[in-house]
């Protein structure tokens, strides 16, 4: 019997819905207190001293790289197995995105690689918390100090997890988070820049708002209406409708990650007796709170690879998507950058086979269940 079980389900409840009409009937539409009182709540739940709202991760990545006065002639090593984004924003800024091969178990950016790949024209490292479980933070930040590097964290799969002890976004010198609808929590569109250094922070909530040095709710707050453009700047406010929203779903951050791990660990428990089949792999020194739950399709002797199981599972109404394909084999990044077919064999390998299953909170065991199902039939 053919059910239909999405890719993904946004968690919103009654509580979310009453934040936002709450908003709606506030004079502050954008940029004012609950967007104030939302930064404030993620750098209290992350420990780390000041955190910058945005409209989106790509926005916060894109201001990373100007607050660290990254520009043309400047190199920054990036993760070839991502988004689009993370590559972007040296781009934006006229810098070289150098990418970097991946680690075969838990996809994220290899550290072997990143020290390969630094030259005296690199000036940071753009690292992605792949699917929700942290980087080698530790062999990554010891690389990035010994050239005097930055760390850029890209978090927009990670918000929770933890690489010993320590919250993703508040390693490096600068962490970038999205709540776009299918992350772990959502503002709809939205971002976030953390930093433990105020003089960042200050210059990305410059930026963030046409480089002025004082927004329509701050100069309502004092008797002058002046204010100076002091930077190019851009218009990446969050507005209050959004950080209402974040404000209430931060709320239950803890039981949406609790709930996503439950998920994966069924998932992982039914499905690891499959051949054919590899379940994700988690490392001992860190927390993986599954924005995704990807799993790897090895042929060998079954007769289907990826691909095939992906129309098969489709074709019973199974939400599935695949994350990624490498940069360097996309035509812009090809044409741009000059790499090829061959230059990252574990990232080109590991696309072949990755595909990511249906998880959110609010998915059934019945529903875990009949994808299991329905994987194993195919399998076999």
């Amino acid at each position: 019997m053919k059910r239909e079980i999405p890719f993904f389900v946004p968690w919103i409840n009654e509580e979310d819905k009453k934040a936002v009409l709450e908003a709606l009937s506030s004079r502050w539409l954008t940029g004012g207190p609950r967007a104030k009182e939302f930064e404030k709540l993620i750098a209290n739940y992350l420990g780390i001293k000041h955190a910058v709202a945005v409209n989106s991760c790509t926005a916060a990545l894109h201001l990373a790289m100007r607050a660290l006065n990254i520009g043309p002639e400047d190199e920054v090593i990036v993760p070839v197995f991502t988004f689009a984004a993370t590559a972007n924003a040296p781009l934006f800024v006229g810098a070289k995105p150098v990418f970097t091969d991946i680690d075969e178990k838990t996809f994220n950016i290899s550290p072997e690689d990143i020290q390969n790949k630094v030259t005296k024209k690199t000036k940071a490292i753009i690292v992605v918390h792949y699917g929700g479980q942290p980087c080698d933070m530790k062999e990554i930040m010891q690389i990035a100090n010994h050239h005097n590097l930055h760390v850029v964290e890209d978090c927009a799969h990670s918000l929770g997890a933890q690489y010993m002890g320590q919250n993703t976004g508040s390693i490096g010198t600068i962490g970038c988070f999205s709540f776009y609808p299918t992350k772990i929590i959502t503002t709809l569109e939205g971002g976030m820049a953390t930093t433990n250094d105020e003089e960042i922070a200050k210059k990305i909530e410059v930026l963030r708002e046409h480089g002025m040095t004082r927004g329509a709710f701050d100069r309502e707050k004092t008797v002058t209406w002046y204010y100076d453009v002091v930077n190019l700047g851009y218009n990446y406010r969050l507005n209050e409708v959004q950080a209402a929203l974040g404000i209430s779903q931060l709320k239950k951050i803890n039981e949406i990650n609790k709930k996503r791990i439950e998920v994966a660990h069924y998932y992982t428990q039914k499905l690891k007796e499959i051949d054919g089949i590899i379940p994700p792999y988690e490392a001992n020194d860190r927390t993986h709170v599954y924005h995704l739950y990807v799993i790897r399709v090895v042929k060998e002797n079954r007769g289907i690879n990826r691909d095939g199981l992906y129309k098969k599972l489709s074709k019973k109404g199974i939400g599935l998507s695949v994350h990624y394909t490498p940069l360097h084999l996309l035509t812009f990044y090809e044409k741009t950058l000059g790499y090829k077919m061959g230059d990252f064999p574990i990232a080109e390998q590991v696309s072949k086979e990755v595909l990511s299953l249906p998880i959110y909170p609010t998915i059934t065991k019945a529903q875990i269940d009949y994808v299991v199902k329905e994987i194993s039939k195919c399998m076999k």
